[in-house]
């Protein structure tokens, strides 16, 4: 599998690269975070509202650093906390996009970042935000369940060779 695919956004499309532990600048522009979140060996996937089945993530909010919107977002999401590692982004490069609006809501070149959560506690799911159900997989099972692109599954497998021990819920 490349690290590099292209996917159809809504008709627009985009160049999606994987770059594994790439540290960015403070002026590469940040788009979103995302957690491949682990406990006992599985990983739990969100039912987000039109999207299917994925891993919790989403947007910073205004005075966010990527490490406190993606906590944020797993807890609004998955209903869980955890044990943060960074594993890579993803650049989001819309150069070749046709439809590309330059004043739109997103960079001509963004970032998605991702992290390894280790769960230290999972709450009761309420389904007060956008998810409407929470799943636990294993590993193996993603490419069944998970509605994404191709370059999720090496993120994936970046998180699982990126495995802490000893996680437990208190």
């Amino acid at each position: 599998m490349e690290n590099q695919t292209f996917v159809d956004w809504d008709g627009q499309i985009i160049s999606l690269t994987w770059q594994p532990y790439e540290q960015l600048k403070a002026s590469d522009l940040v788009t979103s975070v995302h957690g491949y979140c682990f406990f006992d060996g599985k990983l739990v996937l969100v039912q987000v509202n039109g999207r299917g089945f994925n891993v919790p993530g989403g947007h910073i909010e205004k005075g966010e650093v990527p490490e406190q919107a993606l906590r944020r977002e797993i807890y609004e999401e998955a209903y869980i906390e955890g044990d943060l590692a960074y594993i890579g982004a993803i650049k989001v490069d819309h150069s070749e996009n046709e439809r590309f609006m330059e004043n739109g809501k997103y960079p001509k070149i963004g970032y998605q970042l991702f992290y390894r959560v280790d769960i230290t506690k999972c709450f009761p799911f309420l389904r007060q935000h956008e998810t409407t159900a929470r799943i636990w997989v294993e590993p193996e099972e993603v490419p069944y369940v998970m509605n994404d692109h191709e370059i999720a599954l090496l993120v994936l497998k970046e998180a699982v060779a990126n495995k802490k021990m000893g996680s437990t819920i208190e």
